[in-house]
């Protein structure tokens, strides 16, 4: 007996139903791309990997899938290499090439190899999956979907208000009311790190500041000793984890703590600027939140980052995030290339929506009728009147054999198919269709212009 078929664990089969969902999201994401000036790139699913490795930090490069060399990957490593397990020397010899972990760093690499044929500020947007060699739960998986908006050239901060907006106009659109917006500043991370005395430490103490919301303050502390960070300086930083109030009190908090900072003030100074630019414009749906502790545990974040959580009434991490990164393209060689950008997670939204019901009844209705196979006369004069509906851009079927008809029935009521149009020997011969509502019952005989006019 054949072993049951499975597919990888994080990976997943989509049917009808969700594919057809996923396209909506789909679509109002990238319409709001499009209003918003944004035009649209892709790159490799695979680059070279020293295009990626290096730039995610340590644990980023341990999620990132290699592929192995086509053909005798082994030739050019030696025996005493090979019994030597060393991964990190082995891999480089064996694999070449690498899943992209996100769309930033190809972005990036798009950037420079084009440059020549690019007009500054650049507004792209990109919509491809991406891979993580992540451990799989509830809203994380190790192939997904990004979304992703950015703008290379330009170190204006209302590039960043923007952003807050786009967040805000898509999900309007999904109905995906009561999100949070967190924004925070990385100057200010590294502000926080002078100040305690650990800015050798400042990428050990970000990753940990970034895990507060998911293993709790004793454990991020305990991470913190590990990495070398005193308790002295742990002590300093306590006021962090406890910080609440109003977006100007937190920044009050800030200043006090910041402020024989200059990289410090500085963040601060962003801040500001963006959260009073904000106020101002009002956000019909999501909303703002400062969040001392946010950090993302990215490298290449130097100035604003950005994290959107889900509705309170559901359970999942964050989906949505960015910042901005002053000299990403410089790790290929184009310097002082500031650019910002935000990110959706498709797959999580997606989750999100069917769990609070958000997705229209409508996006179901792929096929709007049905014609009833009567036999071959009357399938001709189906398949016919099928191209007149079709041309109108109405999406219709035939079922494809002469069953019977409560079988034929069953197939369009299982498949969510909202009108059945019977055209039998009588209809064939008067040139009518009768219309059935599945829903209703009710049914009308009409002509093919009054079919067109009934299913548009």
């Amino acid at each position: 007996m054949s072993n049951k078929p499975s597919i990888p664990k994080g990976t997943r089969d989509f049917g009808p139903q969700e594919v057809v969902k996923r396209n909506y999201i789909f679509d109002l994401i990238r319409k709001a791309f499009t209003r918003f000036g944004f035009q649209p790139i892709e790159t490799p699913s695979f680059e070279n990997s020293e295009t990626l490795m290096g730039k995610y930090g340590e644990e980023g490069d341990r999620l990132i899938f290699k592929i192995l060399n086509s053909g005798d990957f082994l030739r050019k490593v030696t025996d005493e290499e090979l019994n030597s397990r060393n991964a990190a020397s082995l891999t480089p010899k064996i694999s070449e090439k690498a899943l992209r972990y996100d769309l930033t760093v190809p972005f990036a690499r798009f950037v420079v190899q084009h440059r020549n044929d690019i007009d500054f500020p650049f507004k792209r947007y990109q919509i491809q999956p991406v891979w993580r060699a992540d451990r799989p739960q509830k809203g994380r998986f190790r192939e997904f979907y990004q979304c992703d908006a950015d703008v290379v050239g330009s170190q204006s901060l209302w590039q960043e208000v923007e952003f807050v907006q786009l967040y805000d106009a898509v999900f309007t659109n999904l109905r995906l009311r009561n999100t949070t917006i967190k924004l925070n500043n990385r100057k200010i991370l590294s502000g926080i790190a002078e100040v305690i005395g650990a800015e050798d430490k400042l990428i050990d103490f970000t990753v940990a500041l970034d895990k507060l919301d998911k293993i709790g303050e004793e454990k991020v502390k305990e991470e913190m000793l590990a990495k070398g960070i005193s308790e002295d300086a742990i002590s300093k930083v306590q006021p962090l984890f406890n910080v609440t109030g109003t977006a100007s009190e937190k920044i009050k908090t800030l200043k006090s703590l910041l402020s024989t900072s200059e990289i410090g003030m500085k963040g601060i100074e962003e801040l500001e600027f963006i959260v009073k630019s904000i106020d101002k414009l009002k956000l019909k749906s999501a909303k703002l939140e400062i969040d001392v502790t946010l950090a993302r545990g990215l490298n290449y974040y130097t100035g604003a980052i950005f994290e959107v959580g889900a509705p309170p009434e559901v359970k999942m991490g964050s989906i949505g995030g960015g910042g901005r990164y002053d000299d990403l393209t410089g790790i290929f060689g184009l310097k002082d290339m500031s650019g910002v950008g935000i990110s959706f997670g498709l797959d999580r939204i997606y989750l999100v929506m069917d769990e609070l019901g958000l997705f229209p009844e409508t996006v179901l209705e792929t096929t709007k009728a049905m014609f009833v196979n009567f036999g071959e006369k009357e399938a001709m004069y189906a398949i016919r009147s099928m191209s007149a509906l079709r041309e109108e851009g109405i999406a219709v079927d035939l079922y494809p054999d002469s069953a019977k008809m409560g079988k034929q029935m069953g197939y369009a009521d299982k498949r969510g198919i909202p009108y059945v149009i019977l055209a039998g020997e009588s209809e064939v011969k008067s040139k009518t269709y009768t219309l059935k509502n599945m829903k209703t019952g009710e049914q009308k005989t009409l002509d093919i212009d009054q079919l067109v006019s009934e299913l548009k």
